[in-house]
């Protein structure tokens, strides 16, 4: 039985210690906005934090995540002034087209955010490197990252 938190909520997962994270978010807790993209940690459509950092669940055991905290797309709360900044300024940027790859860069925007309070855009290209959008919004997501950082009081 491996014990961890998600999204704050204690989980014991009785299954096989390998069982990539994303299949225990998605099949055994119903979490299902950690999205699926290539399972070879090349896309971050998966991206979760794992006690604050982003982290790519497809190419994590859940035995990796033992005693430690999980926060998934879902679980980013409506009191957390970085997550807030960063879902306002995708909406303002008008960042998303098909939306699949979203929950990724947001998890990717706001544990950068959450690191860095004066993000350059060589940062923000950092961060989110990992983080494929087929819709070829980058530069709106970059724009997105550096309003999210103005609205929250820190330097671009």
């Amino acid at each position: 039985m491996i014990k961890f938190q998600v999204n704050g909520n204690p989980v014991e997962f009785a299954a096989a210690p390998e069982t990539p994270l994303l299949w225990a978010l998605r099949d055994h807790l119903g979490l299902t906005g950690t999205k699926f993209g290539c399972g070879l940690g090349q896309c971050g459509a998966c991206t979760v934090h794992v006690d604050g950092a982003a982290t790519l669940s497809c190419l994590t055991a859940v035995a990796d995540v033992k005693g430690k905290r999980v926060t998934t797309i879902e679980g980013l709360a409506p009191g957390n002034a970085v997550a807030k900044a960063v879902k306002a300024a995708w909406i303002d940027h008008d960042v998303v087209q098909c939306g699949y790859c979203q929950p990724g860069q947001i998890m990717a925007a706001v544990a950068l955010l959450a690191k860095n309070k004066s993000p350059a855009d060589a940062d923000i290209d950092k961060a989110l490197d990992g983080n494929l959008c087929r819709c070829g919004t980058y530069p709106r997501i970059r724009e997105a990252v550096k309003s999210a950082a103005a609205s929250l009081g820190r330097k671009r």
